[in-house]
């Protein structure tokens, strides 16, 4: 599932075709996604202005003149293309290519420019993701938005803020960072690569981190600056680069390459001097990658969680 900085990277690919331009048609190939398309989606759609493309989560947002906007999720394999000039590929230096078989292209907006005709295709072969449209002004109180926390790039998101929500709880922290009502968007990659900046164990109860009168304690502060760092610079890179996920213009970000400990179990823990090996464990179906020496994660808490 993609994570918020491959969404922020295929929103920052889709942007410069995109905002500005005129929907001239839209071709709607089946009846389904993950969910139904919305009732004449197709006419909604054609005709109408591209304002601009936004983020919400793990949410792409394509802004309509009129008030309308496009909510998209990329499922599991969903991405976008751009197609101009008469040529049916993109550019893109591919590690791992995606689908461009013309049986999974679901939906094609057919587009006016100002630099001409362009179609932006989306192709999901697994058909998870999905397509809706909601109101402006009725966004925040959408079923699929209602609810969400505070964004890791946006400044709202300091210790105090995760204190507030951290209080009392007995919780892991790796479950209460993966809790979208309290972070959007932060998924299981980018947390198990916070919590290694941070020294935590992804064990360790989200409450400990809050002091008797509800502040921060030094570790939330850690914490919070690691979450904004990660993030930050897998956006800068490009996205994470799973084997699912290209950037809009075809090309695939190389972040995967300096992840520290996801998906790394086995290998040494790159902090200098550390000795340990990275290890794994499950929580809630899902795969935690930690350093037992860094962060503090003892024999026996490993297995109690499981």
């Amino acid at each position: 599932m993609p994570e918020l900085p491959e969404v922020e990277t295929v929103r920052r690919g889709l942007a410069p075709t995109m905002e500005g331009a005129l929907i001239t048609r839209a071709d709607i190939r089946r009846a389904d996604l993950r969910f139904p398309f919305p009732d004449d989606f197709a006419g909604r759609l054609s005709g109408r202005r591209i304002d601009a493309l936004s983020r919400r989560a793990k949410y792409l947002l394509i802004d309509l003149a009129g008030g309308d906007v496009v909510i998209a999720h990329l499922g599991m394999s969903g991405s976008f293309r751009i197609e101009a000039g008469g040529g049916a590929d993109v550019p893109g230096d591919f590690h791992h290519p995606r689908s461009k078989d013309g049986k999974h292209d679901h939906v094609v907006l057919h587009l006016e420019t100002a630099a001409g005709p362009v179609r932006v295709v989306y192709n999901d072969p697994r058909r998870f993701g999905f397509m809706t449209m909601a109101r402006r002004d009725g966004l925040a109180e959408h079923p699929f938005l209602a609810g969400l926390g505070e964004e890791p790039t946006g400044n709202r998101l300091d210790a105090a803020y995760l204190a507030a929500r951290f209080r009392g709880k007995a919780q892991p922290l790796k479950a209460a960072l993966l809790d979208q009502r309290i972070v959007a968007g932060l998924g299981n990659i980018y947390v198990c690569e916070a919590l290694w900046r941070a020294r935590l164990s992804p064990l360790r109860p989200a409450g400990t981190l809050v002091d008797a009168a509800g502040g921060p304690l030094p570790a939330l502060d850690a914490l919070t600056a690691a979450i904004r760092a990660v993030i930050d610079a897998a956006i800068a890179a490009g996205g994470s680069s799973l084997r699912d996920h290209i950037q809009a213009d075809g090309s695939l970000g190389y972040f995967q390459h300096s992840f520290s400990v996801y998906d790394r179990e086995g290998d040494a823990c790159p902090t200098p001097g550390c000795g340990a090996t990275i290890g794994r464990l499950v929580q809630s179906g899902r795969s935690t990658f930690f350093c037992p020496r860094c962060q503090e994660t003892t024999a026996g808490l490993v297995k109690i969680a499981r």
